[in-house]
């Protein structure tokens, strides 16, 4: 099978110091990597290996020249697949390094619906529903990142985590934990790296949710202030970002339709959206998910281009270099 991986990339990730990593990847892939989605795993050698030794290689270089782990940046739009690379890297780096690899979903960070309630009433009503910018506590991001960076050994750290079904944050029996010290924290969610737009982008209504719920677009320029403000000190602490890109907005809703799905059967709660809620949902995602599209390739570390069969079709690397998938 022809690599997908760039050329460039491989002769500096994959350097023959790196050889011993990549072995232990590759055992540990094979024994690990069985439960990925099937359209993956048949990417596992193309794709998933060569990424996996190089961000460990990359983790590994910077935890030697700072003494602290490294933050990866994973964005991608809903349904793209950033949970389940998170926990694939982590789970692999786990058993071929015994690696304690932190990943941080932004959804585990929203506020909670009381929270986001009242911001409704303070500012716009559409604020009541999670996602965009302004419905995350920030401050408990920075917070959480400086505690897992200067987690002693065998000190443990709670981190809240977020119930999608019930639509507010988990009771504290059933937040993620982790035991330090930490060697790796995946950072994920479909807004990370986002940038603010212009005021002039903001003007017009793009779908129908902004056309009658915004009409005087209130509610995009306090999301969009969000985004320029907090949020960028936020995403400032990414060491290295990676963008799994959508084939656009039609592939988002099919996807999210099957996350919502999946979301109900893992829940302890009921009453998932219908796909005529969830269309409504993601059109408060959709602006900055475009915009994301449009440039974030631009200044991304890393680029995997998904195609609608949930593959990766094509990396581009360094923001020039790209390598299309064997037809």
């Amino acid at each position: 099978m022809t690599t997908l991986w760039p050329s460039n990339l491989t002769t500096d990730a994959l350097s023959s110091s790196q050889q011993p990593l990549i072995q232990q990847l590759s055992q540990a892939a094979d024994q690990v990597w069985k439960n990925m989605p099937q359209a993956w795993q048949q990417q596992i050698q193309s794709c998933w290996l060569p990424l996996a030794s190089h961000l460990a290689a990359l983790a590994t270089r910077y935890q030697e020249q700072h003494q602290k782990p490294a933050i990866l940046g994973i964005h991608g739009g809903q349904g793209s697949g950033k949970s389940t690379l998170c926990n694939a890297l982590a789970e692999v780096y786990k058993t071929a390094f015994n690696w304690k690899v932190a990943v941080i979903s932004i959804d585990d960070l929203y506020l909670t619906k009381a929270q986001r309630q009242q911001l409704a009433l303070d500012v716009h009503p559409l604020l009541t529903t999670r996602g965009v910018p302004g419905t995350h506590d920030v401050q408990a991001g920075l917070t959480l990142f400086e505690q897992l960076r200067s987690l002693n050994n065998q000190k443990l750290l709670s981190f809240p985590s977020f119930d999608k079904i019930a639509d507010d944050r988990s009771s504290t029996d059933q937040w993620h934990s982790i035991t330090g010290p930490v060697d790796l924290i995946l950072f994920e969610g479909w807004c990370v790296g986002c940038k603010a737009g212009t005021v002039t982008e903001l003007q017009q209504a793009i779908n129908t949710l902004e056309q009658t719920e915004d009409p005087d677009g209130q509610w995009r320029h306090w999301v969009n202030q969000q985004l320029r403000e907090a949020y960028q000190d936020w995403f400032a602490q990414i060491d290295y970002l990676l963008m799994l890109k959508v084939p656009g907005m039609e592939a988002v809703q099919q996807w999210r339709t099957q996350q919502e799905a999946d979301n109900e059967k893992a829940s302890q709660s009921q009453g998932g959206m219908n796909p005529a809620q969830i269309q409504r949902f993601i059109q408060h995602y959709q602006r900055l998910t475009e915009r994301a599209l449009n440039d974030m390739p631009g200044y991304a570390d890393l680029v995997l281009e998904l195609n609608e069969q949930h593959q990766v079709a094509a990396i581009r690397y360094a923001k020039d270099t790209s390598l299309q998938a064997e037809q």
